[in-house]
């Protein structure tokens, strides 16, 4: 299969991280992206390896230069995906996963549309809460607000060439590696 881009995105909870990380245990060829960020590295984190950690002006340098195929600004601090970090690996025949938001993902629709464009959606609303819920992570304001962006990530479905519904974790990740094969 010739190297491609495949960027998955969908509202926060309804489980990109762990169809991600199962369809790479199936097909290890995929490689995941590391993402440019403007925090600083946590403990164990490594540049390069974790993200490419930038600081303020270099990041907004890059931005003006053209640099990003998508960037955004979360919490007060930039994330984004370095163009050259995908074409290094599609030139070496690797084939690359994005896990990005609906944000990241429509500015690749316009800097990449080759991409393969993926979106993850919840059976339903309910389903979406209590998976937030239940990853005890965040307070009930912070839940309210991811619930409140997913409604319109929600709404955005229809924008993706591909939907894969997370109902049941084994048939959702079969449907995804199904996509990816077939691309």
């Amino acid at each position: 299969m010739p190297a491609k881009v495949f960027v998955i995105t969908g509202p926060s909870g309804v489980g990109k991280g762990t169809l991600i990380r199962t369809l790479r245990e199936r097909m290890p060829e995929l490689e995941l992206a590391v993402s440019a960020t403007t925090r600083r590295p946590r403990l164990g984190e490594t540049q390069g390896v974790h993200y490419h950690f930038l600081d303020e002006a270099e990041f907004l340098r890059r931005i003006e230069a053209g640099d990003f195929v998508e960037h955004a600004e979360y919490s007060g601090r930039r994330y984004g995906t370095l163009r050259s970090e995908l074409d290094k690996r599609i030139a070496e025949g690797h084939s690359v996963v994005l896990e990005i938001e609906v944000q990241g993902a429509r500015q690749i629709a316009q800097t990449m549309p080759e991409a393969v464009r993926i979106f993850i959606a919840p059976p339903d609303e309910r389903t979406l809460l209590n998976r937030l819920i239940g990853r005890d992570t965040d307070t009930r304001e912070e839940i309210d607000r991811r619930l409140q962006v997913a409604k319109s990530e929600l709404a955005a479905q229809d924008e993706f060439s591909h939907v894969v519904v997370n109902d049941r974790l084994d048939d959702a990740i079969d449907e995804l590696q199904r996509v990816v094969s077939r691309m």
